[in-house]
C-alpha cells in the first residue's frame, strides 16, 4: 500500500478511544485518511474526531455484542472507500483459566476471533474486487508463546497470527494485491496494561514500546508487505528465539512480572 493514500480513502479502526487504536486514528489522519472510528465509549470517540483534520465518522458499539458486531459490519459494507481495516479492540485478563469468570473468556474469545473474521470477511471482498487495500490485525508478541494466568489470551493472539498468515496464502494465491498483517507489539505505553492490573513498576523500562514507535512499524511493514511485524529490536529477538522452541521448553517460560492471581 502507498503511504500517501488516495483522495476520499477511509479507514476503519476499532477500539480508537485509547491506546494504539487511538494512535492509529491520529497517524492514520496525518496521512490523509477519512476515518470510521469504533469504540465502547463514544464519548470520548467524539473529543478524538474533534481534534483530527479529516473526515470521521464515530461509531459507538461493543463488538462482543450481535447489535454491535452488526453496526459495524454494515459501516464498512456501505463505505465503498473504505482502503483500510485496523482490528485494534481487545483486552486481557489474568488468573488461571479454570478460576476465570467464564463470561470474560467467552468475550475475550468473541472479540478477538469471531469479530476478527466476520469485520475482516465484510472488508475483504470489496477491497480484493477494487485490487487495493490492507487489513491490520492487532495481535501481541504473547501469541508466540503461552503463559500461566494468561492462557485465552495467547491462544487468541496466536489464532489472530496463524488466521492472518493464512489469509496472505490466499490474496497471494489469487494475485490480489491487498495487504494483511499482523501486529505484534510487547509492553507498550498504553491503558492496556492498567486495566489489566499490571504494576509497570516491575516490568524493566526497556522493555516498554511507545504507542507511536509501534503504530509507525505496523503501517511502514504494511506498506512493505511485511505479514508479521514485531516492532523493537528486544522484541524481535524474543519471537526469533521462542517460535521455533518445542513445547517442553517453551511450558516453562515466564512472564516478566509477578502477578498474585496466577
Amino acid at each position: 500500500m502507498p503511504s500517501t493514500p488516495p483522495s476520499a480513502t477511509t479507514a476503519l479502526v476499532t477500539g480508537a478511544s485509547s491506546g494504539l487504536g487511538e494512535m492509529f486514528a491520529r497517524r492514520l489522519a496525518a496521512r490523509g485518511y477519512n476515518l470510521i472510528l469504533v469504540a465502547r465509549r463514544g464519548e470520548r470517540l467524539l473529543e478524538l474526531a474533534k481534534e483530527l483534520p479529516v473526515q470521521v465518522q464515530t461509531i459507538c458499539a461493543d463488538l462482543v455484542t450481535e447489535d454491535g458486531l452488526g453496526k459495524v459490519e454494515s459501516a464498512i459494507r456501505d463505505c465503498p472507500s473504505l482502503d483500510l481495516l485496523v482490528n485494534n479492540a481487545g483486552f486481557g485478563t489474568l488468573g488461571y483459566f479454570w478460576e476465570a469468570d467464564i463470561a470474560g473468556q467467552r468475550d475475550m474469545h468473541a472479540l478477538h476471533v469471531m469479530a476478527t473474521v466476520r469485520l475482516t470477511h465484510a472488508a475483504l471482498g470489496p477491497m480484493v474486487r477494487r485490487n487495493r487495500g490492507g487489513v491490520i490485525n492487532v495481535s501481541s508478541v504473547a501469541a508466540f508463546s503461552i503463559n500461566p494466568g494468561n492462557v485465552s489470551y495467547c491462544s487468541t493472539k496466536a489464532w489472530m497470527n496463524n488466521f492472518t498468515e493464512g489469509l496472505d496464502i490466499e490474496l497471494r494465491h489469487a494475485k490480489s494485491a491487498v495487504r494483511v498483517q499482523a501486529l505484534c507489539p510487547g509492553f507498550t505505553y498504553t491503558e492496556f496494561h492498567d486495566t489489566l492490573g499490571v504494576d509497570r513498576k516491575g516490568i524493566p523500562d526497556w522493555l516498554w514500546l511507545k504507542a507511536d514507535d509501534v503504530v509507525e512499524s505496523s503501517l511502514r511493514g504494511l506498506g512493505s508487505g511485511k505479514v508479521i511485524v514485531v516492532p523493537g529490536l528486544v522484541y524481535k529477538l524474543v519471537a526469533a528465539l521462542v517460535r521455533p522452541l518445542p513445547y517442553g521448553i517453551r511450558k516453562h517460560l515466564k512472564r516478566p512480572f509477578k502477578d498474585k492471581r496466577a
